[in-house]
C-alpha cells in the first residue's frame, strides 16, 4: 500500500502559540491533501513536527522516522519542510515513490542559528526517486527563489511547475486551502476534478 507524508513548513512564536489557530499541520492545504489521498486509499499522515517556530533537525528527523519510508512512500514538504525533506534525502539513500516540494526553503540567508541547514545537498537525489517535482511561484520571497534556483543549479532530473500568483503556496496567496495541481501530480491517473471540487474542507 502507497503511504504519503507531508511536513508542514515553519510557523511563528505568535502563530504557534495562538490557541486560534490551526497546528502548523493543520493548516492551508494539508489537510485536503491529507483527505484527498486518503480516499484514493493513499495512507497519508501529517505529523506535527517539534517546535516549527525554532525546528532543530535532529528533533524533526527523529519524528519524521517513526514513520514507514519505502519505495511505495510519497514524501510532501512545503517550505521548512521542502528543505527537511532534501536534507533527509541527501544524508539518507533511500529509494522512495514520488517527492512533491512546495516553494522549498533552504535558507539561503543564513537566518536559522540551529545548524537546520547545515548538509551538503546530494545532486542525485531524483535518481532514487520515481519523481521529483518542485512548485514554485514566481511571486514568492526572494528567499525561497533563491532556494528554487540553488535546486535548479545543484539538483539532477527534476521536475519544475512554475505559477505566477500562488505566492508562499499558503490560503490568503492561493485563496483557497485546495491545491489540485499538486494532487494531480501525486495520484496520477486517479486524478478526479470532480471528486476533488465535492472533497474540499
Amino acid at each position: 500500500m502507497i503511504n504519503a507524508i507531508i511536513i508542514h513548513g515553519l510557523q511563528s512564536p505568535k502563530e504557534y502559540f495562538d490557541l486560534g489557530k490551526p497546528s502548523a499541520s493543520n493548516a492551508h492545504w494539508l489537510p485536503w491533501l491529507q483527505k484527498q489521498l486518503l480516499v484514493r486509499n493513499i495512507l497519508a499522515q501529517t505529523p506535527e513536527m517539534p517546535e516549527p517556530y525554532r525546528p532543530i533537525y535532529d528533533m524533526w528527523r527523529e519524528t519524521f522516522e517513526r514513520y514507514p519510508i519505502n519505495e511505495s512512500t510519497v514524501l510532501v514538504g512545503h517550505s521548512l519542510g521542502g528543505g527537511f525533506l532534501l536534507r533527509w534525502l541527501s544524508e539518507n539513500k533511500v529509494k522512495v515513490d514520488a517527492v512533491a516540494l512546495i516553494a522549498p526553503w533552504l535558507d539561503p540567508d543564513g537566518r536559522l542559528d540551529t545548524g537546520f541547514f547545515n548538509f551538503a545537498l546530494d545532486s542525485k537525489i531524483a535518481a532514487r526517486c520515481r519523481k521529483v517535482v518542485i512548485f514554485y511561484s514566481t511571486d514568492d520571497t526572494d528567499q525561497i527563489l533563491e532556494s528554487v534556483k540553488r535546486c535548479r543549479v545543484e539538483l539532477v532530473g527534476v521536475e519544475y511547475k512554475e505559477f505566477n500568483n500562488y505566492g508562499h503556496f499558503i490560503s490568503k496567496d492561493m485563496a483557497t486551502n485546495a491545491f489540485p495541481e499538486l494532487l494531480s501530480v501525486l495520484a496520477g491517473n486517479n486524478y478526479q476534478p470532480a471528486l476533488s471540487r465535492l472533497c474540499t474542507i
